[in-house]
């Protein structure tokens, strides 16, 4: 069994993001915790590699997607404008990959220990409007669902963050070759995992 603190997660660091110049203040957010940056590039995305990205989750991800926007035009008291879930799943699909492929973003890889969940704690829900202070997107943003729908576009909330372990490999394995994983001992690693903290004293 691996280690925690060796878990792995994607992040990125979208369009609007990276528009706003607050890929330092992201990057300071998530070090500050004691997380390890082991990769990170800029790069434009292709629309094929965005809808790649977000259909790892295959058809399931598609129906779920589907169904969370119906219940929410329901919510609204509107009825949604797709037949089947499936259909509202490729509308969202269509309006995430436009986002994400919309200009440069910033990939990187987290390391330590139980990244997924510290990620996603820093980072905040998805909409920014609901997010808690403290949070990047509760900090750093004020976009909201409602905005998004009125607009008929994806919400803007800055970053994409892995759900689950299993999500983050499969996302690294889109964005990252092997090779460009860097591994390496950080001197924080000391203070957060040696057992003994052995490697204070000389």
């Amino acid at each position: 069994m691996s280690h925690p603190k060796n878990e792995q997660t994607l992040v990125i660091v979208k369009p609007d993001g990276v528009q706003r110049s607050l890929i330092g203040e992201i990057v300071r957010r998530y070090e500050q915790s004691g997380l390890k940056l082991v990769a990170i590039k800029m790069l434009i995305p292709s629309s094929d590699t965005a809808r790649e990205h977000y259909m790892i989750g295959g058809e399931e991800w598609l129906e779920n997607v589907g169904k969370k926007a119906s219940e929410a035009y329901e919510r609204k008291g509107e009825k949604s404008p797709y037949a089947t879930h499936r259909e509202n799943g490729l509308a969202v699909l269509d309006a995430c990959s436009t986002y994400l492929s919309a200009g440069p973003i910033i990939a990187m890889i987290w390391e330590g220990n139980q990244a997924v969940g510290v990620v996603r704690k820093i980072t905040g829900g998805t909409e920014p409007l609901s997010s808690d202070v403290g949070t990047i997107r509760g900090d750093l943003t004020i976009d909201s669902f409602k905005m998004a729908d009125t607009d008929g576009r994806a919400v803007r909330n800055l970053i994409h963050a892995s759900g689950s372990t299993e999500e983050a490999e499969k996302e690294i394995a889109i964005w990252f070759k092997d090779e460009e994983i860097v591994s390496y001992r950080h001197l924080n690693e000391a203070m957060l995992y040696d057992v003994n903290l052995d490697g204070i004293l000389e």
